[in-house]
């Protein structure tokens, strides 16, 4: 599909738009050290230190003087311009100096989920060629060094291993107290504000994940136009508790701080009583997160907690029920922004904050700025409004491209990239997602509602979790096979499940027609069910024959 994009074009137009600033991320920091040196920059709240009191605090003139030094010690090990570099690290303040001081001398963070192991590590880092890594010394109770001491065989290309936390090879004795010259903004040489800044892997829901290559334009594209939304400024102080491994965390809560010279408040273990704590002692006024957060600060609060400051919240990752929505507003005074995006395309529609009691619950928002949406047919005929289709975007957010795989963008000539997702739009431009195209289940000729049929199966009182995939079946084409985790130990039989649904009025025809009680679902890294595992499992039900 990519035939025909001409990515230079692309380029050109965003800027002429004035999507693309040509800024880098050291161009932000400068900017916020001239206007606000003494202001806190970086604020870190570790699990194991306690979360009474920051673990570490850094002013902007001290981030700055911190970012020089990092600049010098990578650039004296030989990481330079195009290398990159594994920063596998819970929210510690340690990773917003590596990836600030790496884009200053031209090297390319690669931001990893700390819960990442041996077989994630092994591709990602051997398909980079990535020249260091930053781990923890040991997190939660696993030790990563002698996971990558293990790995090394493995990795030709893997020269540094700097754990952060250790005795030795530690980050603050080989970076911050290396004695190498510092490298100030004036004398880094950052990669081009249209190249790739940062590599972010999707998070394989599908199968292999893939390189995601954005570059300095793409990421201030993307929290200029959530900023415009939200209506933040200068006095944002930024709650961090997404992974800074996803680019939720990553774009959203790191950047967008850094972008308005604000607090960024970050914490590295979600404990929801310490984090409406931490957010009313800092003064948190916004957060993106996804709807389990939002869902534990509202219960805390009503148990007693003082509610934070919070003036806008950024609900991305799922569909958000209607009582969280309410909860929030009412309980926290909170409109909850429901957002759809993808590591490709950042931050595609959001909601106002000031409408999120009318749209959050039914929708995932309206096309940012510098950004279109269009619902359409595989040959990119729009859909009716309020029909589904595949969901495509393009605009000032739009990554550069795959690492490694040039022409495999999933884009024609106009720009358009096939999201994967299937979603409707009303007359007023808001979407709502209605599936995954690789998820549909044809069954006889006619399309499977997965996601509402998953949400029924969900509102059985007994289940946990729940998921929908088609297996091959010689008469109907497709039947579907219901995954479910539950809440307690009881049999949970087809014939529960047939009466949950006669229960609830849904259409026959909808029914699994199979059924799977796991232990856990199968999930990526930021925490996605993946299908395609639970698909190779139900294969074995392809025999089982039921009535049309």
């Amino acid at each position: 599909m990519s035939e025909g994009f001409d990515l230079v074009a692309h380029k050109q137009a965003m800027r002429d738009a004035g999507w693309w600033q040509d800024k880098t991320l050291d161009d932000l920091l400068e900017a916020a050290i001239a206007k606000h040196p003494e202001r806190k920059a970086v604020v870190a709240y570790r699990q194991d230190a306690g979360y009474d009191a920051p673990f570490h605090t850094l002013t902007y003139a001290e981030l700055g003087d911190a970012v020089a030094q990092a600049a010098g010690s990578f650039r004296a090990m030989g990481i330079g311009p195009g290398d990159v570099v594994g920063v596998m690290l819970p929210n510690w303040w340690e990773f917003v100096v590596a990836s600030l001081a790496l884009g200053r001398i031209g090297a390319v963070p690669n931001p990893l989920m700390h819960i990442f192991r041996e077989r994630e590590l092994r591709f990602m880092l051997g398909f980079a060629e990535a020249k260091a890594i930053l781990i923890p010394h040991s997190f939660r109770g696993f030790a990563f060094g002698p996971m990558l001491d293990g790995l090394r065989a493995d990795l030709p290309h893997l020269q540094h291993v700097i754990e952060v936390g250790g005795d030795s090879r530690d980050f603050g004795e080989l970076v911050m107290n290396s004695g190498a010259a510092p490298v100030s903004a004036a004398e880094g040489t950052p990669v081009a504000t249209d190249e790739m800044a940062v590599l972010m892997y999707t998070s394989g829901t599908t199968g292999e994940p893939k390189g995601v290559m954005h570059c300095f334009n793409t990421l201030t594209a993307c929290v200029t136009a959530l900023g415009k939304r939200f209506g933040l400024g200068d006095d944002e102080v930024v709650f961090g508790c997404t992974p800074f491994g996803h680019m939720t965390g990553y774009a959203a809560a790191m950047v967008q701080a850094l972008y308005f010279g604000g607090t960024l408040v970050m914490m590295d273990v979600w404990e929801p009583k310490a984090a409406v704590a931490i957010m009313v002692r800092e003064g948190a006024t916004h957060m993106p997160g996804a709807t389990p957060f939002l869902a534990d600060m509202c219960r805390v609060v009503s148990e007693g907690a003082e509610k934070p400051a919070l003036r806008t919240f950024l609900c991305g990752g799922a569909q958000i029920p209607p009582v969280v929505i309410e909860n929030a507003r009412s309980m926290l005074g909170l409109g909850a922004s429901s957002l759809w995006g993808m590591t490709e395309a950042l931050s595609g529609s959001l909601t106002e904050p000031e409408k999120a009691h009318l749209h959050s619950a039914s929708t995932d928002g309206r096309a940012v700025e510098g950004v279109e949406l269009l619902i359409a047919d595989e040959d990119l005929n729009p859909m009716p409004v309020g029909e589904t289709g595949r969901l495509y975007f393009r605009g000032a957010q739009q990554f550069l491209g795959y690492y490694k795989k040039p022409g495999l963008d999933g884009r024609g000539p106009e720009g358009w990239f096939d999201t994967g997702d299937l979603a409707y739009m009303n007359a007023d431009g808001y979407i709502r997602i209605d599936g995954r195209s690789k998820d549909i289940i044809i069954r006889g000729g006619e399309n499977v509602p997965v996601v509402e049929v998953e949400a029924v199966l969900y509102s059985h009182p007994r289940v946990a979790d729940a998921a929908i995939v088609g297996y091959p079946d010689a008469r109907m084409g497709e039947r579907g096979c219901a995954f479910l985790t539950l809440k307690d130990d009881a049999p949970f039989t087809m014939e529960t499940l047939c009466a949950w649904m006669k229960e609830k009025g849904v259409a026959k025809q909808y029914w699994p027609e199979a059924l799977e009680v796991i232990d856990t679902m199968p999930r990526t890294a930021s925490g996605k069910i993946q299908k395609f595992v639970l698909k190779d499992q139900a294969a074995r039900h392809s025999d089982v024959t039921a009535e049309a």
